[in-house]
């Protein structure tokens, strides 16, 4: 654990950290409260299907485009307009009620104006730390993203089911704007200029790299929250009576789902600061997706606490690898842009997944979110089986992006 101490002998490092966390907080809630809110409001959930679709379509779009606007405008000037923007419409889709169409079209608009603070931080890590020290810094980084994808929803649950899912979409807000303000303030983010690309949108596609982190990531976090849909349902009905939320979730899930974080920080500290192999990122999707699959036995509350915490102990480690994948193949001018290409993936499958949920939900119960989870995660180690010539081996190499002058011969097929 000396390397996590290290990182905080480098200045702002741990604000950096902390700041964008909280900023990209409300992305792990959104999902399950939106599932909530628009299922409350009109009477199921594939009218919530239809918004998040929505919604994923704008993240979509402005993932690259957010990014590779940091590299003309400078980052705080991006990220302070869409952090307000974003607010406002999650505010407006909390307290108005309006027709299923025109909320599907501020829905829209949330994923449009979605801060592009995840490109941002991981592209500002490179100059914060030396590079023997930046897959420790990635590994901390990828352990507090699961309190974002696992925890956060935690959250939602409770704020949901306590005090109702407007208040949750309220809180969500808080949490983009005073986190966004802290992470916009922080020294680094007025200091690190971003090089603007030399190549159109879309080129840094050809690192093959990049595509793979893109599609894995996709696959990979659209299984988690299908699961965090399947839990809340599995446990809905032991609250129907006399829960304020109207027996949306319930102590239950948000037990189960505290305990799969719990396994995810777990194992992002132990294991993630590995150096990381060509089979790692398959090695480490298994044991998310043995824990997952193992939920198909039985709905019983300590059973899945057990066997998701068993799973969660891969989960960190494999977005610590995506992250070295990216920092060590992809010129630094091109980290933002890559970055945001990942990001979309991951926050698109987020929506997907709470839709395919969803619907899976309305079909077959809790165990159907349960089978579009373990669906989604075999996808995704077919993915990493079937690239793992592509992934870079880092034992014994320091995680820095190639330098700007010359070429990184690493062709598609």
């Amino acid at each position: 654990m000396g390397m996590y101490r290290d990182l905080g002998r480098n200045p702002g490092v741990f604000r950096i950290l902390f700041s964008q966390l909280t900023a990209r907080f409300p992305f792990g809630m959104l999902s399950i409260i939106l599932l909530l809110h628009i299922q409350l409001a009109y009477g199921d959930f594939t009218s919530a299907g239809i918004v998040l679709a929505t919604q994923s379509i704008g993240q979509a779009i402005s993932g690259p485009l957010s990014s590779r606007l940091m590299g003309r405008w400078g980052m705080r000037r991006v990220l302070s307009i869409t952090s307000v923007l974003c607010s406002a419409l999650l505010v407006t889709i909390a307290l108005v009620h309006l027709p299923l169409p025109l909320v599907a079209a501020i829905a829209f608009l949330v994923g449009l104006s979605t801060p592009p603070v995840t490109p941002a931080v991981r592209t500002l890590y490179p100059k914060l730390v030396p590079g023997n020290q930046l897959s420790a810094l990635f590994s901390l980084d990828a352990s507090a993203q699961e309190i974002i994808w696992v925890l956060g929803p935690v959250v939602a649950v409770f704020v949901s089911s306590q005090f109702g899912t407007a208040a949750g979409l309220c809180v969500a807000a808080a949490f983009l704007l005073g986190g966004g303000a802290w992470f916009i303030l922080s020294r680094a983010v007025g200091e690190v200029q971003l090089l603007r690309s030399k190549r159109g949108l879309g080129a840094v596609l050809r690192y093959p790299t990049v595509v793979i982190s893109t599609v894995m990531g996709f696959f990979f976090v659209a299984s988690f929250a299908a699961i965090e849909a399947g839990i809340v349902a599995a446990f809905a009905g032991s609250s129907e009576h006399g829960d304020s939320g109207g027996g949306h979730g319930s102590i239950e899930s948000g037990i189960v789902l505290a305990i799969f974080a719990g396994g995810s920080l777990v194992g992002g500290l132990l294991i993630g600061h590995r150096a990381m192999r060509p089979w790692s990122p398959l090695l480490r999707i298994g044991v998310v997706l043995v824990g997952t699959a193992a939920c198909l036995v039985s709905l019983n509350m300590w059973w899945l606490s057990a066997v998701l915490f068993i799973g969660g102990l891969g989960t960190a480690p494999v977005f610590a690898a995506i992250s070295n994948i990216v920092s060590s193949t992809v010129k630094f001018s091109e980290t933002a842009e890559a970055y945001g290409w990942i990001g979309t993936g991951q926050l698109v499958g987020v929506a997907t997944g709470s839709a395919l949920g969803g619907v899976a939900i309305d079909a077959g119960g809790a165990h159907g979110a349960i089978l579009v989870s373990t669906a989604l995660l075999v996808v995704a180690a077919a993915v990493a089986a079937g690239t793992v010539r592509w992934i870079p081996d880092l034992k014994g190499r320091t995680v820095e992006p190639p330098p700007e002058t010359g070429t990184l011969a690493l062709p598609l097929p």
